[in-house]
């Protein structure tokens, strides 16, 4: 047995604006990759994993509701038989780890499920993203939904709103000087806590202010620009949002990369912003001239996302 491929997410823009109803876009990224797959001899990290399998089996089980079933006879079999998620996407990293494990499930073991094949109405996009916070909130407590989404249908995907998604299609990329890349802060970041700390400055008016006045202004500004191409006015606005990010979510930033943050916002060599809800794992990065943030940041790892 070897289920069909899902892939990591990045989401470019809309990290915590998503909870406030900003815009968003998050991309496929098919550097990592996850699947299901059996074997006889479970130890070690396969082992772990056919044991998280299994917890979220009799999680899915008690779960109310109507807007899926699922084949447990089936999920209970091949999870007893050795199933396990063999996965390449690094955990705790906000690249959509457990996403990708969610679609896997969902693609295997759903009755009557969605597929990708058919036409994807707004109403369809919806249920699958409720379907999917369900099943991922097992992981974090509470899911938007968006990472398995990304995950199982593949493509861009444009968030107008919460009640309103829909795929959306990204200017190719070319062979330009500019890129957007990955940042390693090798260390892992956990989602709950830092959505906590969020949710937390929320109730501070002055916090929501900016969230709405400038956070939110910018972060719908530099999605209106990456999908026309206003490459531009896109590094304007990645650096108000990066300035923004730096002055109002410390916590999120990894304390040893508030330094590296500031260097890039006063030379303006690279832009950094959080990649998922941050506190470790990777920081995306925008820069005009990768061959120059390559040089500056060369202690640390990059991945290269996409090419402007």
């Amino acid at each position: 047995m070897k289920g069909p491929l899902f892939y990591a997410k990045i989401l470019l823009f809309g990290e915590y604006g998503i909870i406030k109803d900003s815009k968003g876009l998050a991309i496929p990224y098919n550097l990592f990759k996850g699947t299901l797959k059996k074997t006889t001899d479970l130890s070690g990290k396969e082992k772990q994993s056919n044991q998280n399998l299994f917890r979220f089996y009799e999680y899915l089980k008690n779960l109310n509701t109507d807007l899926v079933s699922f084949d447990f006879d089936s999920l209970q079999r091949d999870i007893e038989e050795g199933m396990y998620f063999d996965s390449s996407i690094p955990q705790g990293y906000g690249i959509g780890s457990s996403g990708a494990l969610v679609a896997s499930v969902y693609d295997q073991y759903a009755k009557d499920k969605i597929t990708v094949l058919e036409n994807l109405t707004r109403d369809k996009l919806l249920n699958l993203k409720k379907i999917f916070s369900l099943m991922e909130s097992f992981f974090h407590g509470k899911s938007s939904g968006l990472d398995p989404l990304n995950s199982y249908l593949s493509l861009p995907i444009l968030i107008n709103s919460k009640t309103h998604i829909e795929p959306a299609g990204i200017p190719s990329q070319k062979e330009g000087k500019g890129a957007v890349f990955l940042l390693d802060s090798q260390q892992v970041g956990e989602t709950g806590p830092m959505v906590s700390i969020f949710m937390n400055k929320m109730k501070n008016e002055g916090f929501r202010k900016m969230i709405s006045e400038q956070f939110v202004t910018y972060t719908d500004a530099c999605v209106d620009d990456f999908l026309h191409g206003n490459v531009k006015s896109l590094f304007r606005n990645v650096k108000n949002l990066s300035k923004v990010v730096l002055d109002n979510f410390k916590p999120m930033i990894p304390t040893a990369f508030h330094k590296i943050w500031e260097q890039g916002l006063k030379t303006n060599d690279y832009y950094l912003k959080l990649c998922g809800s941050g506190g470790g794992g990777y920081i995306l990065g925008f820069t005009e001239d990768y061959e120059k943030a390559k040089e500056k940041l060369k202690d640390y790892k990059l991945e290269l996302v996409y090419r402007f």
